[in-house]
């Protein structure tokens, strides 16, 4: 009997750390949590465990959701130091005409990357989304390629995109569960909490021109730990949310498509978030940009670079369990060779239990590291001959 307990101790923690599928099953059995949406998903954001979906694979209209790529683009292109939150992006004739949601963006008109996200991500402003992506891949167009090569990237199935703002045009589609792996992409970068978090701000402030930004995601206001991240609506695509909260540690993301009312939206995007706090509870394992290990790098100014983690890594259990005999290997890649670019892949984390992959996430280089030119190789080559020619 006591053996038999232990047996039935072991699979009931094993179930709880196995993965999507364990969840998903047990979600099977309890009564649906959300009506009167097209589609909806519930994801922890550490893991990616889908704790709630329904119909979450159809391909429906995302409208200003859109602007989640437009971000997770944006903040890469910080990280890697390609654009500074201080630069001045100038605004174009073609991205000041856009329509819908605006901030007003007068042709020629100057403000820095982060008056321009404030923008996007607090008022939705298509014009903003456009001259950013003007600044970043040199036209609209150029840069709507990046941003389906980056949903490719992440393996998005029921997803692609014909502009960078959400507003309607055939063939421009997404779905809960591929909305919610960009939304858990994009939380890698905690800094953008700070903008899709904010209920109001101003732009221009201290003008005569002073625009008063409030928050389209009412939630950031009255249901506390929501901070993003993006509202949308057309007539076609009705009333959608992409959400996050953030509580006792355990960050979730709840997206819902197709809601007839604003309010109708927020209850089933409350009721989700409700649902999730009160039945899970993650245990914090890594923190976004921990070093893990060194990478060897060959042909390079340095032979080798800091192995970190792409994002904050947890474990996920039901209210009151607790984690153990959980053990990480550590994949560095062989072979690398210079240059390498802050943010390339160099290796991988996995936490195992029972032998078993129970989390898997990419370790990548913490810092660039140039080629090496024929001169730092050949002082490099010739002492290594002396030191083996003194030996």
């Amino acid at each position: 009997m006591k053996r038999f307990v232990s047996l039935l101790m072991t699979f009931i923690l094993f179930t709880s750390l196995a993965g999507p599928s364990a969840f998903a099953a047990e979600e099977k059995k309890t009564a649906d949590i959300v009506s009167n949406v097209k589609s909806a998903i519930l994801i922890e954001r550490d893991t990616g465990k889908i704790l709630y979906e329904k119909n979450s694979k159809e391909e429906l209209p995302p409208a200003s959701m859109t602007k989640i790529m437009t971000m997770l683009l944006i903040m890469e292109e910080i990280d890697k130091g390609k654009l500074t939150w201080d630069e001045k992006i100038r605004t174009s004739e073609y991205a000041a005409s856009m329509g819908g949601s605006q901030i007003f963006l007068e042709p020629g008109e100057e403000m820095t990357t982060k008056e321009m996200l404030r923008g996007i991500a607090i008022g939705s402003g298509n014009d903003a989304s456009v001259a950013m992506a003007e600044r970043i891949a040199g036209s609209e167009e150029a840069f709507v390629d990046k941003m389906n090569d980056k949903a490719k990237e992440l393996g998005l199935k029921q997803t692609f995109f014909k502009n960078t703002t959400g507003l309607p045009v055939s063939g421009h589609f997404s779905s809960a569960a591929d909305m919610a792996v960009m939304a858990k992409e994009l939380l890698k970068y905690e800094e953008i909490t700070k903008f899709t978090g904010m209920y109001e701000s101003y732009l221009r402030e201290n003008t005569d021109k002073k625009f008063w930004l409030v928050n389209t995601n009412k939630l950031v206001r009255f249901y506390p730990g929501v901070d993003g991240l993006k509202t949308g609506f057309t007539a076609e695509a009705k009333y959608c949310l992409t959400a996050t909260a953030q509580k006792d540690g355990m960050r979730v993301i709840a997206v819902v498509f197709g809601s007839p009312t604003s309010k109708e939206r927020n209850a089933q995007v409350t009721k989700m978030l409700n649902y999730a706090f009160s039945q899970y509870q993650t245990h914090p394992m890594f923190k976004r940009n921990q070093i893990i290990g060194q990478a060897k790098v060959s042909k390079g100014k340095e032979k080798s670079v800091e192995a970190v983690t792409s994002e904050p890594l947890s474990l996920l259990t039901k209210k009151g369990e607790k984690t153990k005999d959980v053990e990480q290997k550590i994949e560095l890649q062989k072979n690398l060779k210079a240059p390498i670019s802050k943010g390339d892949k160099v290796g991988t984390i996995k936490l195992m239990k029972d032998g078993k992959v129970i989390l898997e996430s990419p370790l990548v280089a913490k810092k660039e590291v140039k080629e090496a030119g024929w001169w730092n190789l050949y002082k490099r080559s010739f002492g290594m001959f002396t030191k083996a020619g003194g030996k």
